[in-house]
């Protein structure tokens, strides 16, 4: 993903996302699915719908999980567009490569010149490249019944919501685990003190790279969506095995 550096959020002189430990509402899904479903008018967010999704009350080690990553032109979902997308099924215990799915797409925004130096996605790349239109099909049947896993929900969901505004008239809404968010409610609970910030403390970096690190995953070069999916994947499965269990139900940790 090109904003927040996945590292993700890491153009030079960007700051962050000050993220809040935990959202004021979380929805009931399995019934918020139900009434999307209801109202949806394309066949394909309706298989979508229809599919559903876990209880809240499941256990991790029992939920559906797709580790998703997007690589973007820009900052703003309304303005810029997916260049990419890398999509890998796992479980707790399994991530399934063999399954992954990775499409290079054609920007309705076209390319920047930073976002080709972040994610490396040349305009010659995209020139013979499907629009997404022509992936819809097969990415929301790899969605269906999944609970996706993304590192910094103001991605992924917000960037493809517009992307089938624009093509389908109608978005879409979905779980997702944060992996960032889970970093901030261990490392960002407590802003810095007046005398931390005066000694140039700074807060901890909950970027995926970093993330990662602390847990003593291996470094991947990062802003290719297949292998940032991976990434988080693997963060997820570790920071389950430090800090929480199997048997922690889904809406602990989804959004």
């Amino acid at each position: 993903m090109f904003y927040l550096d996945k590292e993700k959020l890491g153009l030079p002189g960007k700051q962050e996302p000050q993220l809040q430990a935990a959202d004021s509402e979380v929805p009931d899904w399995p019934s918020r699915f139900k009434v999307l479903h209801q109202h949806a008018k394309d066949k394909r967010l309706q298989a979508f719908y229809d599919a559903g999704v876990v209880a809240g009350d499941t256990p991790l080690a029992e939920t559906p999980l797709l580790a998703v990553d997007f690589e973007t032109t820009g900052f703003n979902p309304r303005k810029n567009s997916i260049v990419s997308i890398g999509l890998v099924p796992m479980t707790l215990k399994r991530i399934r490569c063999h399954a992954a799915k990775h499409w290079i797409v054609k920007p309705l925004s076209g390319l920047s010149q930073e976002s080709v130096v972040i994610h490396g996605i040349t305009h010659s790349e995209i020139q013979h490249a499907p629009d997404l239109s022509q992936v819809i099909d097969e990415l929301l049947q790899a969605f269906a019944g999944h609970v996706m896993v993304v590192h910094h929900r103001g991605i992924e969901r917000p960037f493809l919501n517009e992307a089938l505004k624009a093509r389908l008239g109608e978005g879409i809404e979905f779980p997702v685990i944060d992996t960032m968010e889970l970093e901030a409610r261990l490392h960002r609970q407590k802003r810095l003190s007046w005398w931390q910030r005066f000694l140039g403390r700074q807060p901890l970096s909950i970027r995926l790279a970093d993330s990662r690190n602390r847990y003593h995953l291996p470094w991947y070069r990062p802003h290719d969506a297949l292998t940032d999916a991976l990434a988080t994947g693997e963060l997820l499965q570790a920071q389950v095995a430090h800090r929480f269990t199997p048997e922690t139900p889904i809406n602990d940790l989804w959004k």
